[in-house]
């Protein structure tokens, strides 16, 4: 295996960690603000935002993990009835398609990252918190399954021809 695979095959393992660490914070969050809305009587003020935004910022980020361990939904009825060969070209023209969408989607969502920084954009909440933080996971995430699709290709097309 290539050393870009490897490297983008660790990258996209970083990315299921933080993606689960941020799970983890929203879980903490959620019991944080049951406490003090409930127990404390107290007003919440950026918690609701915070649990969206990392609950959405761990779908982005973690989607290089779920791909890398071939965790997404897939209908396998046309793979089985076909032979190896076939497999194959249906794998690489699944992973191109894809690969064409995620870099759209990506180069799109840089243009609206852009968009929101540089027009100092916030929500329209009590935090007011800048949007480009809970837009930047979008581009990030996109960007980074591109990279582990083409890696998905070379393994698919590499010297050991293992996918």
């Amino acid at each position: 295996m290539s050393s870009f695979v490897k490297a983008v095959d660790r990258l996209s393992q970083a990315c299921g960690i933080f993606a689960m660490l941020l799970l983890a914070a929203a879980v903490l969050v959620v019991c944080e603000m049951i406490l003090v809305r409930y127990v404390l009587r107290a007003s919440t003020v950026w918690q609701t935002e915070f649990v969206i935004y990392s609950l959405m910022a761990a779908t982005f980020i973690g989607s290089p993990y779920v791909l890398l361990y071939k965790g997404h939904v897939g209908v396998d009825l046309l793979p089985n009835a076909l032979d190896t060969g076939g497999k194959k070209v249906l794998a690489a023209l699944s992973a191109l398609l894809s690969l064409v969408f995620l870099g759209l989607l990506a180069w799109s969502s840089w243009s609206y990252f852009h968009d929101a920084w540089s027009g100092g954009w916030t929500t329209d909440t009590v935090w007011a918190l800048p949007l480009w933080i809970p837009i930047l996971p979008l581009p990030v995430g996109m960007a980074l399954m591109c990279l582990q699709y083409v890696a998905e290709l070379v393994k698919l097309f590499g010297d050991d021809g293992d996918a």
